[in-house]
């Protein structure tokens, strides 16, 4: 009697789909991830940072002849927005990358030893980079997070101190997602990349991240806050906005 009052058994739902596959975007083909969402009621089709690759969260059962009839209208979107990044961003001796606005080329010395320096040639900034030639990439990401560091601890300490709160402690990253995050007990963290960007920039990112000491948020009262700290706080994230991905797109060969 009492199997008869059971309730019968839910069967469980089938694990979202994830696909990873490649797509043609004119003469690149690029890394592409499908990935279901058990909420999602609409398709969206996103660049990653960087241009490196391409993201597309679906409707939980959607037939695959509905992803592709997608992929095919959009195929004109994504040829303009990959436009902007070229094929190949290695980072190689006569590669020109920007340091705090302005563009640098990468001058290998053929030295097996010696720091890491900018100076200039022939009337252009450069950076000197020793070491094999196969380590040139690695060895300037570490120089660009040692100038990163020393930017960003001196402005977050500036900032910080003008609004009376302290910092425990501050990480270089690699994120893609993010700039910079803050924590409740004052751990900054920053993509070293920002060091790329124009002086403005990097005082407007340190600026946002210190405003969080304060403003666990994104209301009016935080953009109040960070306009006071970064007056050019607009004009940074316009332009971050426009060439953050950029910044993304340089091939270290390293992730962190």
């Amino acid at each position: 009697m009492f199997s008869l009052l059971r309730k019968p058994a839910r069967k469980k739902p089938k694990p979202l789909r994830v696909e990873e596959r490649s797509l043609q975007v004119g003469d690149r083909m690029m890394p592409l991830v499908i990935k279901e969402h058990a909420t999602a009621s609409r398709m969206t089709l996103r660049i990653d940072a960087g241009g490196r690759g391409l993201k597309l969260t679906i409707p939980r059962g959607l037939k695959s002849r509905e992803v592709e009839d997608f992929l095919v209208r959009h195929d004109g979107w994504l040829r303009a927005k990959l436009a902007k990044f070229s094929g190949d961003q290695t980072i190689r001796p006569g590669t020109r990358l920007p340091l705090r606005g302005n563009l640098h080329r990468i001058v290998h010395t053929g030295t097996l030893r010696g720091l890491t320096e900018v100076g200039m040639e022939d009337g252009e900034p450069v950076i000197r980079v020793s070491g094999l030639e196969d380590h040139v990439a690695r060895r300037l990401s570490a120089f660009l997070k040692k100038e990163a560091r020393y930017d960003l601890e001196r402005l977050a300490a500036y900032h910080a101190a003008s609004i009376g709160r302290s910092i425990r402690s501050i990480t270089m990253k690699d994120t893609r997602s993010r700039w910079g995050s803050c924590t409740w007990d004052g751990n900054l963290s920053f993509s070293w990349r920002i060091v790329m960007a124009p002086d403005f920039v990097i005082d407007y990112l340190a600026a946002h991240e210190v405003a969080h000491l304060r403003e666990m948020n994104h209301g009016p009262a935080f953009w109040a806050l960070c306009k006071s700290l970064c007056p050019r706080t607009e004009e940074a994230r316009r332009w971050l906005k426009t060439n953050g991905s950029q910044l993304h797109a340089l091939d270290f060969g390293e992730k962190g």
